[in-house]
C-alpha cells in the first residue's frame, strides 16, 4: 500500500499568499461565498463566471497580491480538472455508448422489472454502495448517473428518491471506507490497523446509509421537485436497433472499472511492495482513468459491435458524448479553483490554529476540527489529512478499536454540509439539473445528515468497544 505522511504533506504545503489576520480571513471566507450565492441566485449570473468573480473578492479582501490570487484560482482549476476532466469525459463516453447501443435500457429494464415501487431506492443504494467501494466519488457518479436518470424517468419515480440514495452509497463509501484515500491518509496518521478500521466502517456505514440514502431521499423528494434534466438524460438512438447487448455483456462492461479498481486496491494491501512487479502492474491499470479508458474500449466490442455500430457510427457516438459536458468540466473546475484559493489563503491552517485550544474528548474533537476544516475549505481530503495530522498525538494511548473509530469520525466530519466552496457541489448540481437552492436542501443536507449520523454512531461505539 502507498503510505502518505501527514508530516510530509504538511512540510510541502506552500506558505499563505496573504498575512491577514484570523479575524480577515473570516472576514474574506463570509463575502467570498456570500457574493458565489448572490450573483448567482439573484443576477443567474453563470456559475463559472460566479465563482472566478468569488475568487477574486476573497483574495482581494484576505490581502493577497491579485497576480496570487489568480494563481491559486487557476491552479486550482487546472487540478480539479486534470482530476476529474478526463474522469467526466470517459464516463460520458461510455455513458453515451450505453444509450445508444440499447446497453442502459438493457439495465433499467432489468432493474425496472426486479425492484420496482418502494424497493427501488433501497436497490440504487445497494448498487451504489458496491460500486462505490473502490470508486472515488466523482468515478462514481458519472457510472451511475445514467443508470439514475433513465430509472427515474422510466419508472416515473421521483429524481430524488432515485438519485439521493445513489449519492449517499456513494458518499459514505468515499469518506467512511478504506481503500478511499482520505480514511488511508487518516490510518497512517494516527497508526490505526487497516482491517479493524474496515470492519468498524463497515459497521458504521450500514445503518447511515440508510438513514441517509433511502429514507432521507422522503424528505428530500417533498423539498425538492425537480425534473429529470433532459439534456443530462442519455438520449435513445435515433433509428431503431435489431438487437442489443444482453444484460450480462453490459453489466460486465460497467463493472469493469470497479473490479480493476478493487484489485488495485486489494493488491496494495496484500502485497505492500512498490517495487513489487505486480503491484506496479495493478497501480496502472487500477487507477481511475485507465480504468474507466480500459471499460470505454472494451465496451466499443461488448455494447457496439452487438448493437451493430459501424466505426462511423462509435465515432459519432464519442463525439455527440462530450458535448454535454464543457460547461460542467468547468463548473467544477471553477468550484476547485474556489477551493484552492481559500487553502492557499491560509483558511485551513486559521481553522486549525482556533481548534488547538479546545478542550473537548479526543473523539469529539476530532470531529469538530474535520467539520470546520471542511466547511472553510470545501475539501473533504483536506479535512481528513488536517485533522488527522492535528489529533494523531491524542492516539497514542488509544486502543486498536479506539484509534480506528478515531479515523472514522475524522472521515465523518470531512462530509459535513457541502456547498458552494465545493467541486462535488457543483458536479452534483449541474448532473441533476437543480438550482443553488435545491442543491443545498437535497444534496448538502444528506451530507450532514451522513456526518452527524456517522459521527454519533463512532461516539456510541466508543462506549460499548
Amino acid at each position: 500500500m502507498t503510505r502518505l505522511s501527514v508530516e510530509m504533506l504538511a512540510a510541502d504545503a506552500p506558505p499563505p499568499i496573504t498575512s491577514a489576520g484570523h479575524a480577515q480571513l473570516g472576514i474574506a471566507v463570509l463575502a467570498g461565498i456570500a457574493v458565489i450565492v448572490f450573483l448567482i441566485t439573484k443576477y443567474k449570473l453563470h456559475a463559472f463566471l460566479s465563482l472566478t468573480i468569488g475568487s477574486l473578492v476573497l483574495g482581494a479582501i484576505a490581502g493577497a497580491p491579485l497576480d496570487k490570487a489568480i494563481t491559486s484560482f487557476t491552479a486550482g482549476l487546472g487540478s480539479t480538472v486534470a482530476g476529474v476532466g478526463v474522469l467526466i469525459a470517459l464516463g460520458a463516453i461510455l455513458g453515451k455508448m450505453l444509450a445508444d447501443s440499447g446497453g442502459a435500457d438493457e439495465i433499467v429494464d432489468t432493474i425496472l422489472a426486479k425492484a420496482g415501487g418502494r424497493a427501488m431506492p433501497w436497490a440504487m443504494v445497494l448498487i451504489a454502495s458496491v460500486i462505490g467501494l473502490p470508486l472515488f466519488f466523482e468515478v462514481g457518479i458519472v457510472l451511475l448517473i445514467p443508470v439514475v436518470l433513465m430509472v427515474a424517468k422510466r419508472g416515473n419515480y421521483s429524481l430524488m428518491r432515485i438519485g439521493v440514495p445513489a449519492l449517499a452509497g456513494l458518499s459514505v463509501m468515499h469518506g467512511l471506507i478504506p481503500p478511499h484515500p482520505g480514511p488511508l491518509v487518516a490510518i497512517d496518521a494516527v497508526n490505526a490497523n487497516l482491517g479493524v478500521t474496515l470492519a468498524l466502517g463497515i459497521l458504521v456505514a450500514v445503518p447511515t446509509v440508510i438513514i441517509a440514502g433511502p429514507l432521507f431521499a422522503r424528505f428530500a423528494a417533498r423539498w425538492v421537485d425537480v425534473p429529470v434534466p433532459d439534456r443530462m438524460l442519455p438520449q435513445r438512438p435515433s433509428e431503431e436497433l435489431e438487437r442489443r447487448p444482453s444484460f450480462g455483456a453490459t453489466l460486465t462492461t460497467v463493472l469493469l472499472p470497479v473490479v480493476l479498481m478493487l484489485a488495485k486496491a486489494l493488491v496494495d494491501i496484500v502485497v505492500d511492495d512498490p517495487a513489487n512487479m505486480t503491484q506496479r502492474v495493478f497501480d496502472i491499470v487500477g487507477s481511475p482513468m485507465v480504468a474507466l479508458l480500459v471499460a470505454v474500449l472494451v465496451g466499443i466490442f461488448t455494447l457496439g459491435l452487438p448493437a451493430g455500430f459501424s466505426k462511423e457510427r462509435i465515432s459519432r457516438t464519442v463525439d455527440k458524448s462530450l458535448m454535454p459536458i464543457a460547461g460542467i468540466l468547468l463548473i467544477v473546475g471553477a468550484g476547485g479553483g474556489f477551493k484552492q484559493t481559500l487553502i492557499d489563503c491560509g483558511v485551513g491552517q486559521m481553522v486549525l490554529d482556533i481548534s488547538k485550544d479546545w478542550s473537548i474528548p479526543a473523539l469529539l474533537l476530532a470531529w469538530l476540527i474535520a467539520v470546520a476544516i471542511r466547511l472553510a475549505t470545501g475539501s473533504a481530503t483536506v479535512a481528513t489529512i488536517s485533522a488527522a495530522g492535528l489529533v494523531a498525538p491524542l492516539a497514542a494511548d488509544m486502543s486498536t478499536t479506539h484509534a480506528a473509530l478515531l479515523v472514522l469520525i475524522i472521515g465523518a466530519g470531512s462530509l459535513f454540509f457541502s456547498h458552494v466552496n465545493d467541486a462535488g457541489f457543483w458536479l452534483v448540481k449541474e448532473y441533476f439539473g437543480m438550482s443553488v437552492g435545491q442543491t443545498v436542501k437535497s444534496w448538502s443536507v444528506m451530507e450532514t445528515v451522513i456526518s452527524v449520523v456517522a459521527g454519533a454512531l463512532v461516539l456510541l461505539l466508543s462506549l460499548v468497544i
